[in-house]
Formats: structure tokens, C-alpha cells, sequence
């Protein structure tokens, strides 16, 4: 089964093939597609891992992270 993930990245439409082999999320691929340097991002999300153990906190604190990155309309699609 194919996963290719669509987005858009500074207003242009992409998309990406992905593997679960190569990346540990979604998240990670799309900033090594694009270059974007991850290291802050992550040293916060272990400490929010460390703070709560409430999963919603860490998806919300993903999602508007990487729209403040550029990123937008974020969806997996999978190929049977």
C-alpha cells in the first residue's frame, strides 16, 4: 500500500511519497522535502511530552507549528 501525502508549502501545491521505513511521522518528511530545519520543533515536543501526557496538546501544538513553518493543507492518501 502507497502513502503520498499532499501539501502546500509557501502557497504552492506538493506532493510526497512516504515511507514508514525512512521517517519517523509525516511531520519529519515534509520538513526534510523542504529543507526546514526541525531541531527546535522537536527539543520543544519532548518537553511537551515530558509536561502532559494529553495527545490532543501535542497534535495541536504539530499542526500550528508547522502552519507558522508554511505549511498548509496537510492530508495522507492511501493507494490500494
Amino acid at each position: 500500500m502507497a502513502i503520498t501525502i499532499t501539501y502546500s508549502y509557501l502557497g504552492q501545491a506538493r506532493s510526497l511519497p512516504y515511507a514508514n521505513d525512512k521517517y519517523h511521522d509525516i511531520y519529519e518528511a515534509l520538513a526534510k522535502a523542504e529543507g526546514v530545519d526541525l531541531s527546535a520543533f522537536l527539543a520543544m515536543e519532548h518537553q511537551l511530552r515530558a509536561l502532559t501526557r494529553d495527545k490532543q496538546a501535542l497534535k495541536d501544538y504539530r499542526e500550528k507549528e508547522f502552519a507558522r513553518l508554511g505549511f498548509a493543507d496537510i492530508q495522507v492518501t492511501r493507494e490500494s
